[in-house]
C-alpha cells in the first residue's frame, strides 16, 4: 500500500486542506473574551431553567430517538460534509454505529431546544454557540475508547502511539497554552524556504521596513506596487512558499513590488495609533516614489491592512496613491456583526477589548488566535487532538499554518482606534475620523483612484457581501472580485490552483444580489486579472533597475528583513 493511501497520510491530507479552508488571519474589529464565551453558557442554563416545558419536549424526542436507535430503526447519519466520522467502522460495528447516531440525535435536541425558547434572537445566537463549542467537545471520536482508528493505532504500535500522544500533550501544556499544535514549527524557517523572495530592506523607521523585492524580468512596469498587510499577522503571507507567493507572481508579470513589513510592538509602544501608523506609512510611500521615479504609486492593503491602506489614501496619500487593490477588507464597519462572531460583536463586547488591552499595553495576537479557535473548534481544536493526541502524530508541516501560528500584537492605542471604528463607522460617514489634521471622506475619493476590491466566497472572518460594500464605498466604478474560497485562500489563490473560480463585475448600487446575477463567472486564479487590470494601469514598460534602493535609501539588509524575526 503506497503512502499516499495509508489512513494516517489520508488523515494529515484533511487537516492540511481544512486548515487552508478554516485558518483564522485575525481581525481586530472582532473582540470578545473568556467571559463572553461563559456568558452564553450562561444564557443556555438560563433558559434551561426558566423554560422547563421546551427542555422536557427535546428530552422526550432524544428518549424516543435511542429507542429508534436500540431497535434499529433510526436512519440517522452525519452530514457529507463531516470528516470525523470517516472510518468505516462508524457503519460496520453496532455499538459505533449506535454511539454515533445517540450523539448526533443529543446534539439536534440541544440545538432544537435553543431554536424553540422565547430567548431574542441575540441570545439564541450566543446559546447556539455553547451548545455547538459543547457538543463538539464530546464528539466520541475526541475519546481514544470510541475512536476506532485511534484504539486501532493504539493496538498495531504496542502502545507506542498512547506514548507519543502523550508526549505531544505535555509539551502543548508547556508551550502552547494547552491547546493542541496546530503545525511543526521545526519545519519551516522564514527566510529559507518561507518568505525567500530575493529583495533587501530599502528603508526602515520606528514602526516599518520597506522591503524592494528584485525584478525577475527584463522590463517592469514604471508604477510600483506596495503592498500592504495586517498589522496583527506578519507579511509573508504575500509571500509564503514559492508556488503561492503573490509577491513573486507580481514580479514574474513585470510589476514593481515593495511590500511593507510592521514591527512587532512592545508595551512601550502601546501609545501608537492609527495616526502613529499612518503617518509611518506614509515615509515609506515617498521612499517607494523616489526609489521608482514614479510620481505615484498603486497600493494593496489587506484585511485590516486595507482599513490603514483606506485611512491613508483619504488624508496624507490622496495625491500619490493612483489606483487601490483591497482584498477581504471590510471598510463599512457597521456590517461586522454579519461575521460568524456576530453574537459576540456587541458594544459591551467591544468597549470591554478595549479596556483590557489598555490595561495591558497591547492586543496579543496569540490570545485572539486562542480565543477564536474556540468559534470553530472541530477545525481549529479537536482535529488536532486526535491527530496529535489520540493517535500520536506529530503536526502537520504546512506552511500556512505556521504563517498563521506566527502572529504579533497591536499596540493598545491601535485596537482602540479600530474599535472606535465600530461605532463611528467613518468611511460610511464622512468627518468622523482625522489623521493629521485632515478628515476621512471617502467621496473625495471616488473617482480619483482605479479600485479593485476581493472578497472570498466562504470567508467567516470579512463576509464577502460586508466586502462588497468596501467596494460600494469606493463608487460604481470599482471592480468587484467574487473568489470561490475563503479569507485567507482567497489571497492564497495562484494559478497552480485548479479547483480556482470567481465572478467579477462593477460593484453598482443595486446591490449584492443583483452582482451575483450579472457578474461574469470564470474559471481559474482572479491573480490573472488582477495581473491585466493592474499592468494596463502601471504606466509604460522601462528597464529594470539593476540594483535594488538609491542614493537616499541604499540597501539596508535582504529580505525579509530584520523586523520580521522580532517576536
Amino acid at each position: 500500500m503506497s503512502i499516499e493511501t495509508r489512513p494516517e497520510a489520508q488523515k494529515t491530507d484533511s487537516i492540511t486542506e481544512q486548515a487552508s479552508r478554516q485558518t483564522l488571519a485575525l481581525n481586530p474589529l472582532v473582540a470578545f473574551r473568556g467571559k463572553d464565551l461563559l456568558d452564553s453558557a450562561g444564557v443556555f442554563f438560563k433558559a434551561m431553567i426558566n423554560e422547563p416545558r421546551v427542555a422536557a419536549d427535546q428530552w422526550l424526542s432524544f428518549v424516543g430517538e435511542l429507542t429508534d436507535i436500540a431497535s434499529g430503526k433510526s436512519e440517522r447519519a452525519p452530514g457529507a460534509g463531516d470528516k470525523r466520522f470517516a472510518d468505516p467502522t462508524w457503519k460496520s460495528s453496532p455499538v459505533h454505529s449506535g454511539l454515533l447516531k445517540a450523539y448526533l440525535a443529543w446534539g439536534e435536541a440541544l440545538d432544537n431546544f435553543v431554536s424553540e425558547t422565547s430567548l431574542s434572537a441575540a441570545d439564541k445566537e450566543r446559546a447556539h454557540l455553547f451548545t455547538t463549542i459543547l457538543v463538539d467537545a464530546l464528539a466520541p471520536t475526541n475519546s481514544l475508547i470510541a475512536n476506532p482508528a485511534a484504539t486501532r493505532k493504539l493496538i498495531d504500535s504496542g502502545g507506542q502511539s498512547l506514548l507519543s500522544g502523550l508526549k505531544n500533550y505535555i509539551e502543548d501544556l508547556v508551550k502552547n497554552g494547552g491547546l493542541p499544535s496546530q503545525v511543526d514549527m521545526a519545519a519551516f524557517k522564514v527566510g529559507e524556504n518561507l518568505a525567500n523572495t530575493p529583495g533587501a530592506v530599502v528603508f526602515r523607521n520606528e514602526l516599518i521596513e520597506l522591503i524592494q523585492y528584485a525584478p525577475m524580468t527584463a522590463k517592469v512596469r514604471k508604477r510600483p506596487l506596495l503592498m500592504t498587510p495586517p498589522q496583527i499577522n506578519k507579511f509573508y503571507a504575500m509571500d509564503l512558499s514559492p508556488d503561492k507567493s503573490m509577491v513573486k507572481f507580481l514580479l514574474e508579470s513585470g510589476i514593481q513590488t515593495f511590500c511593507v513589513s510592521w514591527r512587532n510592538p512592545t508595551v512601550e509602544n502601546r501609545n501608537w495609533g492609527l495616526d502613529t501608523y499612518a503617518a509611518a506609512l506614509d515615509e515609506a510611500v515617498d521612499a517607494v516614489r523616489d526609489i521608482s521615479g514614479s510620481d505615484d504609486i498603486s497600493m494593496m492593503g489587506t484585511c485590516s491592512g486595507g482599513i490603514t491602506s483606506a485611512a491613508y489614501l483619504a488624508t496624507l496619500g490622496a495625491a500619490k496613491i493612483k489606483n487601490l487593490v483591497l482584498a477581504v477588507c471590510l471598510l463599512d464597519t457597521g456590517s461586522a456583526s454579519d461575521s460568524a462572531f456576530g453574537s459576540l460583536i456587541t458594544p459591551e463586547t467591544m468597549l470591554a477589548a478595549k479596556e483590557a488591552s489598555r490595561l495591558r499595553g497591547v492586543l496579543d495576537g496569540q490570545d485572539l488566535a486562542r480565543m477564536f479557535a474556540w468559534m470553530r473548534p472541530n477545525d481549529l481544536i479537536w482535529n488536532y487532538w486526535v491527530n496529535n493526541y489520540l493517535l500520536g502524530n506529530a503536526p502537520p508541516a504546512f506552511d500556512i499554518l505556521y504563517w498563521n501560528a506566527d502572529t504579533t500584537r497591536l499596540p493598545a492605542r491601535l485596537h482602540g482606534d479600530y474599535i472606535d471604528l465600530y461605532f463611528t463607522n467613518p468611511f460610511v460617514n464622512p468627518g468622523k475620523l482625522t489623521l493629521d489634521g485632515r478628515t476621512v471622506d471617502m467621496d473625495r475619493v471616488k473617482g480619483k483612484v482605479d479600485t479593485y476590491v476581493v472578497a472570498g466566497l466562504t470567508d467567516h472572518i470579512t463576509p464577502w457581501k460586508a466586502v462588497f460594500n468596501t467596494a460600494r464605498i469606493l463608487g460604481d466604478e470599482a471592480t468587484f472580485v467574487l473568489s470561490s474560497s475563503g479569507h485567507l485562500q482567497s489571497l492564497l489563490n495562484p494559478p497552480t490552483n485548479k479547483k480556482a473560480s470567481y465572478m467579477i463585475g462593477a460593484a453598482t448600487s443595486a446591490g449584492h444580489e443583483a452582482f451575483l446575477s450579472s457578474a461574469e463567472k470564470r474559471q481559474g486564479s482572479w491573480w490573472l486579472d488582477w495581473r491585466d487590470w493592474l499592468s494596463q494601469r502601471s504606466d509604460a514598460e522601462v528597464d529594470a533597475p539593476a540594483s535594488l534602493g538609491n542614493a537616499r535609501h541604499p540597501a539596508l539588509v535582504p529580505a525579509p528583513g530584520s523586523y520580521v524575526f522580532e517576536r
